[in-house]
C-alpha cells in the first residue's frame, strides 16, 4: 500500500481526549516509496523509513507548533524546516508526536520520489492560514 496523504484518525480522537499539548515535542521522519502510511498510520516505526547521509533515524523535531481559527476552521501548523547537506530519496514523511509515546499525526505524501544529494532536503510547510495550513478541522 503506498503512502497518503492524510490526518489521523487516531490523533483526531486524541486531540479530544487532551492527549497533545503544544509544548510536546513533534517530529518529522522521512519514508521511501516502499512504506504504507495512511489515515489509519497510529504510531511512527522505522519500516521503510529512509537511510542517507545527514538523515538519522526518527527524523528531525519541528519548531514553530501555531495554532489559529477563524469562525468555522481551527488549524495546526509548524515552521519550515529540511535537512542540509543530505544525500535522501524520499516519497513521503511522518508526523508524530515524540512525547508521547510516538503517536502519529499527519502523513504526507509528496507525490514522487523526492532525490537530492549533497544539497539541502526542504520541508515546506503551507501557510499558516484558515485555507492551507498543515491540518484543518472544519
Amino acid at each position: 500500500m503506498p503512502i497518503f496523504s492524510a490526518h489521523c484518525t487516531s490523533h483526531k480522537e486524541e486531540i479530544l481526549r487532551g492527549v497533545h499539548q503544544p509544548d510536546d515535542t513533534y517530529k518529522i521522519a522521512l519514508f521511501s516509496s516502499a512504506a504504507s502510511l495512511d489515515e489509519k498510520t497510529e504510531k511512527y516505526s522505522p519500516k521503510n523509513e529512509v537511510k542517507g547521509k545527514g538523515y538519522e533515524a526518527g527524523g528531525m523535531t519541528l519548531e514553530g507548533f501555531s495554532t489559529g481559527r477563524t469562525e468555522r476552521i481551527a488549524w495546526l501548523s509548524f515552521k519550515n524546516t529540511g535537512w542540509p547537506d543530505s544525500t535522501i530519496t524520499a516519497r513521503g514523511a511522518l508526523i508524530y508526536n515524540a512525547s508521547k509515546q510516538n503517536r502519529a499525526v499527519c502523513v504526507l505524501d509528496f507525490g514522487e520520489e523526492i532525490r537530492n544529494t549533497n544539497s539541502f532536503f526542504p520541508i515546506i510547510m503551507p501557510p499558516d492560514n484558515d485555507r492551507h495550513a498543515l491540518l484543518r478541522l472544519l
